[in-house]
């Protein structure tokens, strides 16, 4: 029997599915093994090159993060890509402003001693050093052409995993980047001139690393630390 390429649920028209990969049980065992590994290997990094990379891959980036599911599939995010200099400039610099009232009295004692080791301070040169600025903002309600707003559903969780694949999207092209959270990212908004409905959520400078850098030596959890099994 011939499958359907589309039905109507609900009065809405669905696509016929057809899983694009089949793989015996070793095979998975290896791909999921060899991706895990693949992505040990990616690290956050705070010292960049200023070696150019095309528009075009970041386009395809964000592409790539838009894949991500979403609440009731309204897809509510936006993504800034930021390579002008005085733009990056000027975020550098009211960025760099939030971190030293942060370090400087905001953050508990506790905060900043976790923090210690991974070698953080106040100061932000790869927000002007990286070719690219993207930054995800959420947009918490839709505002349409009549002047009707609706909310959005599970915002944060949608633009999380957007922010995530976007993540694993820029290691897969050879580059680097860094989750930057300046805490608040009021001034991003106002900067890109942003409308009321979409609030800054992460900052993701993007390019190469340098030629020498170094990162924190770290571990991250085992599998029995992060997961049950309930068999």
């Amino acid at each position: 029997m011939t499958k359907k390429q589309t039905v109507i649920i609900n009065g809405y028209e669905h696509i016929s599915f057809v899983q694009p990969f089949h793989y015996t049980q070793e095979e998975m065992v290896n791909r999921s093994k060899e991706y895990h590994e693949w992505l040990e290997k990616r690290r956050s990094i705070r010292m960049f090159s200023d070696k150019a990379v095309p528009k075009s891959v970041i386009e395809n980036l964000i592409l790539s993060g838009s894949t991500a599911p979403s609440g009731a599939h309204k897809q509510p995010w936006t993504f800034c890509a930021i390579s002008n200099k005085i733009l990056k400039s000027k975020i550098r610099g009211a960025a760099e402003a939030e971190e030293k009232k942060s370090y400087e009295g905001r953050m508990s004692e506790r905060w900043k001693k976790d923090l210690k080791p991974l070698g953080t301070d106040m100061n932000k040169p790869f927000l002007e050093t990286a070719p690219w600025l993207i930054v995800a903002f959420k947009k918490t309600y839709e505002i349409y052409e009549d002047g009707r707003k609706q909310n959005n559903y599970y915002v944060n969780e949608s633009v999380g995993i957007a922010c995530g694949m976007l993540i694993t999207a820029i290691h897969n092209a050879g580059l680097v980047t860094l989750t930057h959270t300046p805490s608040p990212m009021n001034f991003l908004a106002k900067l890109l001139d942003r409308p009321a409905n979409e609030k800054a959520y992460i900052l993701f400078p993007v390019g190469y690393a340098n030629e020498e850098v170094y990162v924190p030596k770290i571990h991250r959890k085992q599998l029995d630390e992060v997961s049950y099994f309930f068999e």
